[in-house]
């Protein structure tokens, strides 16, 4: 029988990372309420995200592995969402100017029994930025749909100073991670 894949998930970063690894999928994307326990640490809540988008999406396929993940950024233990406006981009951006942030990624593998849930942390660091370098990031609109209001692998990455962890994590898929998973609960890349 072949093997199926499906990514729950809309997001065009996480599907070109697994483009990118010539993984043969589909994407479902998910349209659970997500619901959060605002007492869970930042990894539970990235998994818990990740396992409640693939649970819907598994429930539908049940004879599919499905992939469902979630990113967040967390500075000093408060977690950056996507900015809900300008005035909230320019808000998170300040804070990570010049400072050490973690962005977590939750994943979560289901397979009819086989269920493995992970997350990846890495650490990023930015340079200062200035309130016109700020101004003119938020006026190319690129923040609005990112966690922390920055994506990594485009204009974003000119705040970058440092990164400490897995660099396609903070894009959205710990990739080698997840590949090695996926073999774990049993699907075959070939």
């Amino acid at each position: 029988m072949q093997q199926h894949l499906i990514l729950a998930s809309g997001s065009p970063r996480r599907k070109e990372l697994l483009e990118n690894v010539h993984v043969p999928f589909e994407v479902v994307i998910s349209d659970v309420e997500e619901v959060v326990d605002p007492l869970l640490a930042p990894p539970d809540i990235v998994m818990s995200l990740a396992e409640q988008k693939a649970a819907a999406v598994a429930e539908r396929f049940t004879e599919s592995f499905v992939l469902g993940a979630d990113t967040v950024v967390v500075y000093k233990d408060e977690i950056l969402g996507k900015p809900a406006n300008t005035e909230e981009a320019k808000q998170m951006l300040a804070k990570l100017s010049g400072n050490t942030h973690q962005v977590l990624t939750g994943v979560a593998i289901l397979f009819q029994e086989e269920k493995i849930v992970f997350y990846e942390q890495t650490d990023v660091t930015f340079w200062p930025i200035s309130e016109e370098e700020i101004e003119d990031y938020i006026d190319t609109e690129e923040p609005m749909d990112k966690a922390g209001s920055y994506g990594i692998q485009e204009l974003g990455s000119l705040f970058v100073k440092e990164i400490k962890g897995d660099y396609f994590s903070v894009v959205g898929l710990p990739v080698a991670r997840t590949i090695r998973e996926l073999k774990k609960a049993g699907f075959s890349l070939k």
